[in-house]
């Protein structure tokens, strides 16, 4: 197998204030395609459910080079180019119709077993995913992202239903909702720009997150937090310069 690839238009409930593709609804659009990709080989959310299996995302890279407007036409791709019985590394991407790349994007998963609540071996069945396409030419996966220095409490947000995905914890995309909107600014909404996402443990329905913004380079560090020690999500957003990558 090479790559999984659909095609689809921007839609007006799908752009931001900009009138271009929102950076949740960017997320979700690579979710789709991976998501899409599994039903399609037979491996998708309901064979997994009936064994207690799920793939849990385990951090993000997310490079935006520009985000499309209202009516572009574009092409989402993904292919997971390392899978052993310990993870799987899956790269995305985002095209105009012209085949420019509009958003790369690099990923680490982990299966995990919902009925002892915790990672597990992945299933031989999954190997199917193995694909020969090669890594997309983009900035490293930080798999072990800190935040530093002195951070700032933010106002914390409380876990609502439409928060929830159909694993009944807060979906991926949300997360880095969460901490945009606990910034208070259009993140990424006019610049070149690169999120990256640690997950840490899953939040739930009614659980408050407390966001805590540190500064970094060329940007913020957000740190959804339990508010008493722990960690929900560490999101890192972070300008791209001319020619290079963030880090």
């Amino acid at each position: 197998m090479e790559k999984y690839s659909f095609e689809s238009r921007v839609r007006y409930s799908e752009c931001d204030e900009t009138g271009r593709l929102s950076l949740v609804s960017t997320i979700d659009y690579l979710q789709d395609c991976s998501t899409f990709q599994s039903e399609e080989l037979g491996q998708g959310f309901a064979s997994l459910e009936a064994r207690h299996l799920a793939w849990v995302l385990a951090t993000w890279r997310i490079e935006v080079e520009d985000l499309p407007a209202l009516g572009d036409r574009i092409r989402v791709s993904t292919w997971c180019y390392e899978m052993t019985r310990a993870h799987a590394l899956r790269c995305f991407e985002i095209e105009a119709a012209d085949g420019r790349s509009l958003v790369r994007a690099d990923s680490q998963w982990i299966m995990f077993d919902a009925e002892r609540g915790h990672a597990t071996r992945v299933a031989e069945d999954q190997l199917v995913y193995r694909s020969d396409a090669p890594r997309l030419e983009m900035g490293p996966l930080d798999r072990r992202l800190r935040a530093s220095g002195e951070g700032t409490q933010l106002a914390p947000v409380r876990v609502r239903p439409h928060n929830l995905d159909t694993n009944r914890h807060v979906n991926n995309a949300q997360y880095v909702m969460f901490a945009a909107e606990a910034l208070g600014d259009a993140v990424l909404s006019r610049t070149r720009g690169c999120v990256s996402v640690l997950y840490r443990q899953m939040a739930h329905l009614d659980d408050l997150l407390v966001p805590v913004a540190y500064p970094c380079e060329r940007g913020w560090d957000v740190e959804l937090t339990d508010g008493s020690g722990g960690t929900y999500a560490l999101v890192r957003f972070q300008r791209l310069e001319d020619r290079e990558d963030c880090s």
